[in-house]
């Protein structure tokens, strides 16, 4: 997959076969409609091409808002690459961006741009200055300007039963095997390893503190987890917290991943952390020792979970 990070980078050799959207999560709901669009690209001699945008509109359109995404934009150029797209646009987008009419952005992007022969769109798709503009109209444009419109029907849609929004509020809610089904693959969190205060050591249970940079990305209910990391292509599992750390009087959110019979350092490494299980809520205990007995039974419970993968 090619990535293009502006509508103006991107110089079509064929015709091209269109989808837009945020594809936050690209989960089961937005493959259905990627493998149409690929599909439909290679029976038409055409090249695939996905449109979205970074940031997300909601967060320049409505000041303020805070929007945390399933996705980093990294993460979501893996997930699209995987999936067999020729092509990915990521267009900054701003508040002159958004002013542009329907009839331009069809006109200026999709057609003299993008060399558009089919758009392939959910029948909720709404676009250009205000989001005025609706299927019937895309329909219109296809018609003046010569391209087809394919939409995704309501049905076809509802029958996935996916959302990001879903996701999202599972996610919050500690529901990470929900999620996971939803996404068609398991959350992760990528982000450095970084040095705390080593307080795990002490008690036998050394954690790398993991610091994501992306504030946007949405970190799940704070508890204890059963967590897989890839490293030099290896599995390794073991049980990661996400919380402050009442037991020691933390005073911020941390994430930290104990990896079964793993001593390696991994300190300023990029990690990527898979999410497989909530095990528990975080608490405060009265003694590092108590903490030291749950983390036991915590590990216990993990490695219990994991033989039956």
């Amino acid at each position: 997959m090619k990535t293009h990070l502006s509508i103006h980078s991107f110089k079509p050799k064929d015709k091209t076969i269109v989808t837009i959207g945020t594809f936050d999560g690209v989960h089961l709901g937005h493959q259905k409609i990627l493998e149409q669009i690929i599909a439909s690209a290679k029976s038409n001699d055409c090249e695939s091409l996905v449109l979205t945008f970074f940031p997300h509109p909601r967060m320049v359109l409505q000041e303020g808002t805070e929007m945390k995404q399933l996705n980093t934009l990294n993460e979501k150029i893996a997930l699209l690459d995987n999936l067999g797209v020729d092509h990915l646009v990521v267009h900054p987008f701003d508040k002159e961006f958004s002013r542009l009419t329907a009839e331009d952005f069809v006109r200026q992007v999709l057609v003299d741009t993008f060399k558009l022969k089919k758009i392939i769109i959910g029948y909720d798709h709404r676009f250009g200055r205000n989001r005025t503009a609706d299927i019937n109209d895309l329909i219109e444009f296809g018609h003046t300007y010569g391209f087809e419109v394919e939409q995704i029907s309501a049905q076809e849609i509802n029958a996935v039963s996916v959302s990001s929004t879903k996701i999202r509020t599972a996610l919050c809610e500690g529901q990470i095997e929900l999620a996971n089904d939803y996404l068609g693959y398991n959350y992760s969190l990528t982000g450095t390893v970084t040095k705390g205060r080593q307080l795990g050591r002490t008690i036998g249970y050394p954690t790398a503190n993991i610091h994501i940079e992306e504030d946007y990305k949405l970190i799940p209910k704070n508890g204890v987890y059963v967590a897989k990391c890839v490293l030099n292509q290896q599995p390794f599992y073991g049980m990661m917290n996400i919380g402050n750390r009442p037991t020691v009087d933390g005073t911020s959110q941390t994430i930290e991943i104990n990896l079964f019979d793993f001593n390696q350092d991994l300190y300023d490494q990029t990690i990527t952390v898979s999410l497989l299980k909530r095990m528990r809520d975080e608490q405060k205990f009265e003694s590092l020792d108590a903490l030291k007995n749950q983390l036991a039974l915590d590990k216990l419970s993990a490695q219990e979970y994991l033989s039956q993968l």
